[in-house]
């Protein structure tokens, strides 16, 4: 007979503890310091592993890669709340927690880090990360519908308003047949310094380039797109809504966002979906639920009715003796499925039997007579 040999539990105690310290100690190995390190000595191997991967010195194919993970690695453990939080429950307690749900900007927070002067690099990498293409923001659209519209699909022409690629300057932003060249209030490096004598000393401080924006470069602007690089326009889009939709659905079109500057990609469009209410068909989930209202007369003898669905009137058989609140459900003639078209929920049919308040002199006679013969075969089953 098998059998297998379960080791300690103190030993797959260990072993969990070790694999959870490694865990947590990730940010520590990437910049190369124990987990008892001082801040000093975090901000030391973060300006050694910085320069050494930033893709603007660092060829390598993966030094992109590296460099966010340093960068990433030492905004969390430069900052004490946050390194609190990470030494107790890991990356995850970071998201749990709202902190470090996203990063900086790498080429930011290098750039802050070292005064905006690229750190003896030629104030290159800053500029050369605010020239880089940037993605253009989603762009939001609110769609209303008609019930039938959400239950079954439609087809919609869709106006949106939203920054486009200027065709003036191809994007660029600078007119046509010119060059930019270098800022020359900040000589390319995209920030300026500014130094002021205090009690405590000198005090230096790095802000944006007032003239060039950060961008290290000025050019004649485009007349069309002012120096933008893109220009707003309207333009009509073919949306497919798909069956099942309902109030709070959203559909995302993708790259009919804005564009991105420096003919960075376009960002996405969201579609948000709103649906009429309908005065005798009302919605739970995929299925449908009305109300039918039948006499007191057919609730006992049975009847056929003809209540709405979404797919027009239908015949309904009201069996004998059904009794009020009586549910009866019709089978698929509920909303699709989204995203399984073919697949519907069903109609709920909830059954109201009405009970006249006043009756004829012949109603009130005929339903005494009824009542003595009913009392009367009460009386005959006793036992």
């Amino acid at each position: 007979m098998p059998f297998s040999v379960r080791k300690p539990l103190q030993s797959r105690q260990c072993r969990r503890k070790r694999l959870i310290a490694r865990a947590e100690n990730e940010y520590y190995d990437i910049l190369g310091v124990p987990k008892t390190a001082s801040k000093a000595e975090i901000k030391t191997a973060y300006r050694k592993l910085a320069r050494q991967f930033h893709p603007d010195v660092n060829k390598e194919p993966d030094a992109d890669k590296k460099f966010k993970e340093i960068s990433n690695a030492y905004e969390v453990l430069s900052d004490d709340d946050k390194r609190s939080i990470y030494d107790k429950y890991g990356e995850a307690g970071l998201k749990g927690a709202g902190a470090g749900a996203g990063f900086s900007n790498p080429f930011d927070l290098f750039e802050a880090f070292f005064g905006g002067m690229g750190g003896g690099m030629g104030g290159m990498g800053g500029r050369q990360a605010r020239n880089r293409p940037m993605q253009g923001d989603d762009e939001r659209y609110d769609l209303q519908l008609e019930f039938k519209e959400a239950v079954f699909g439609t087809d919609k022409e869709i106006e949106t308003v939203r920054l486009e690629s200027c065709a003036t300057c191809n994007g660029s932003g600078a007119k046509p047949g010119t060059t930019p060249v270098n800022c020359s209030q900040c000589g390319g490096q995209g920030q300026v310094v500014s130094t002021a004598q205090t009690p405590l000393g000198m005090f230096r401080q790095v802000s944006t380039c007032p003239s060039c924006g950060g961008t290290g470069q000025t050019s004649t602007p485009c007349s069309t797109c002012s120096g933008d690089g893109r220009v707003r326009k309207s333009k009509r889009i073919n949306l497919k809504v798909p069956a099942g939709v309902d109030s709070g659905s959203r559909l995302r079109v993708r790259s009919e966002g804005n564009a991105g500057k420096n003919n960075g990609p376009p960002g996405d469009l969201y579609v948000f979906i709103k649906v009429r209410s309908d005065a005798e068909l009302k919605r739970e989930g995929n299925n449908i639920v009305i109300s039918a209202k039948v006499s007191y007369i057919d609730a006992i003898l049975g009847t056929t009715i003809k209540v709405p669905t979404v797919d027009g009137p239908v015949d309904l058989r009201i069996p004998p003796g059904t009794q009020p609140g009586t549910t009866l459900v019709m089978s698929k003639k509920g909303v699709p499925i989204l995203g399984k078209p073919t697949l519907r929920g069903d109609q709920l049919v909830r059954v109201q039997v009405e009970i006249p308040k006043r009756l004829s002199s012949d109603e009130r006679r005929l339903i005494e007579e009824l009542a003595a013969v009913t009392k009367g075969n009460f009386a005959g089953t006793r036992v």
